[in-house]
Order: C-alpha cells, then sequence, then structure tokens
C-alpha cells in the first residue's frame, strides 16, 4: 500500500507540473488561460492527492501488503478476487446503453432520451440479478 501511495503522490506532482505547463503554454498560444484544460488538469491534481490520502489513511501500521515486504511473494497475493456472474447479459446491455448515450453526443441529443431509459433498466438488472428468478437468495 505504501507504494501505491507513493506512486499518486509522483503522479499528483507531475499533474501540478503539467497544470503549470498548460497554463504558461496556452497562454503563449492564445493570449489567455485556457480555462476548461486548467481546470480539468488541477482536478486530476485534487483527486490523485485524494486516492493518496485515502489509502494513508486506511493504512495501519502492522498491517504490509504482500506486495510492500521485501521477501513476498507472488503466490501470497493470491485468493478469491470475488463474484462474477458467469451467464449474465446485462454487463453488455448496461455497454450498449452506455454506447448509445456516448452516441448521443455525436448523433444528437434526442438518443439520449432513448438510452438514459435503458441504462437505468440494465444497472436495475444487473444488481438485483440474484435477487429474483432461478438465482434468487
Amino acid at each position: 500500500m505504501r507504494s501505491n501511495i507513493g506512486l499518486q503522490m509522483v503522479m499528483a506532482a507531475y499533474l501540478a507540473v503539467a497544470t503549470i505547463g498548460y497554463v504558461i503554454v496556452s497562454y503563449l498560444v492564445f493570449g489567455y488561460v485556457e480555462p476548461i484544460g486548467t481546470i480539468v488538469i488541477g482536478f486530476s491534481v485534487l483527486l490523485s492527492l485524494l486516492i493518496a490520502f485515502f489509502l494513508y489513511s486506511g493504512l495501519s501500521k502492522d498491517s504490509a501488503l504482500p506486495e510492500d515486504r521485501l521477501d513476498g511473494e507472488i503466490a501470497d497475493d493470491s485468493g478469491e478476487v470475488g463474484f462474477f456472474s458467469p451467464w449474465s447479459w446485462w454487463p453488455l446491455a448496461l455497454g450498449l446503453a452506455c454506447a448509445m448515450l456516448f452516441l448521443s453526443l455525436a448523433v444528437g441529443w434526442w438518443v439520449t432520451f432513448i438510452a438514459v431509459p435503458l441504462a437505468i433498466v440494465a444497472v436495475l438488472g444487473f444488481v438485483y440479478e440474484y435477487s429474483r428468478g432461478a438465482h434468487a437468495h
């Protein structure tokens, strides 16, 4: 976990330098500071710092992940990753609904009115898949 915190801090420092560089270059090219790119890269700095703070706050003195130990092996980190639905069609439906939503940016806003209800149905079906039907708990 310490290596992840260090990586996030390095990324925050890089993005801070990139933000300053972006401000300078946009001022030299356009004659004014371009606000959208500056804000986005600046928020990326804050996001990286937020992730580093979250990892640091969850770190305790005696808990060392296998990748943080010098004598750690790859097999030390093996185990169950999670549960994945083997026959679920809902991720495909959700992916298609999201693709339609991004397609609406290029084609027209009217596609949004079709994609959003489909995305809501796909999310609900994905979340409640094991609450009803043959696989209910």
